[in-house]
């Protein structure tokens, strides 16, 4: 029987690859979003590959929704051996235009949201003594990037979260990975970007020359080294699959130099002098 995989946030991009590629591996792949509606992308391209992908809802923010459909899997499916968490919200702009209610929301989405899952598919997969949880994280939860103070401090939680339980549920036989890449062109940064607010004038006075620097600099990031949606979902079948997976996979070249950085200076300082580097 094939092993069963539950994907979050896979309307597009990541989520959307992954559940394809996992299908294409033998998975029995339920992929889960917040809106049906926004399911037709992820319909297509499982048609176009010749896979079976099962659609289910799940909003990860609602306790409720993340329980029900947990329970629903086992009942329809007796297991879950694979859950990669996908479903994730940026935000662009300076702490001093963000809104408290608004980083309550990134954080939820991102942190909450893991949380919920993982606490709802423990019980399962350790009374089965085994299973596997990967977590779609960031180079933003190893290193914070200017300008995207919410959404690192969501990451760096989720990065604390299973840097903490991986040894816990290893002896249980629960295998636990990090997938941290840095710019993937796919829908979530356009997203992001059009949901980022005009600032009044006060705060473009102050920050609107390092804004632009940095929207700049990421943009040719984007142009120039960006990974797609299907480079990430293959290192997520990768790490569902090998014998023995890593906890972490920086996604690329660029991704792994960022973050070694991190492990060779102690004092941090370097760090900041990146990505301060960035700004004029």
């Amino acid at each position: 029987m094939a092993s069963i995989a539950l994907v979050t946030g896979t309307s597009t991009g990541i989520g959307l690859s992954s559940s394809v590629l996992l299908a294409e591996a033998g998975f029995t792949v339920i992929a889960t979003m917040r809106d049906l509606a926004k399911s037709a992308a992820l319909r297509t391209r499982a048609e176009e590959t010749g896979v079976k992908v099962d659609v289910w809802q799940l909003d990860v923010q609602s306790e409720e929704s993340v329980q029900a459909c947990v329970q629903a899997v086992l009942a329809d499916y007796g297991r879950i051996d694979v859950v990669v968490n996908n479903a994730g919200a940026g935000f662009l702009g300076t702490l001093e235009q963000t809104p408290f209610a608004e980083l309550q929301r990134i954080i939820d989405i991102n942190f909450y949201g893991v949380w919920r899952v993982v606490q709802a598919v423990l019980p399962v997969m350790r009374a089965s003594g085994s299973g596997r949880i990967i977590t779609i994280s960031s180079i933003g939860g190893l290193l914070g990037q200017p300008f995207n103070d919410a959404y690192c401090a969501a990451k760096f939680a989720v990065e604390g979260m299973m840097e903490s339980l991986a040894p816990v549920v290893k002896r249980m036989g629960i295998q636990l990975s990090l997938i941290e890449p840095g710019p993937v062109n796919t829908e979530f940064v356009a997203t992001v970007l059009k949901s980022a607010q005009e600032p009044p004038e006060s705060v473009r006075e102050a920050y609107g020359a390092m804004l632009e620097a940095y929207m700049k600099g990421t943009q040719q990031a984007f142009a120039t080294m960006g990974q797609t949606g299907d480079d990430i979902g293959r290192i997520v079948v990768e790490a569902a699959t090998t014998a023995a997976p890593h906890f972490r996979y920086a996604t690329s070249e660029l991704a792994q130099s960022v973050v070694s950085r991190k492990y060779v200076d102690p004092s941090g300082d370097s760090v900041v002098a990146m990505s301060g580097a960035r700004l004029p």
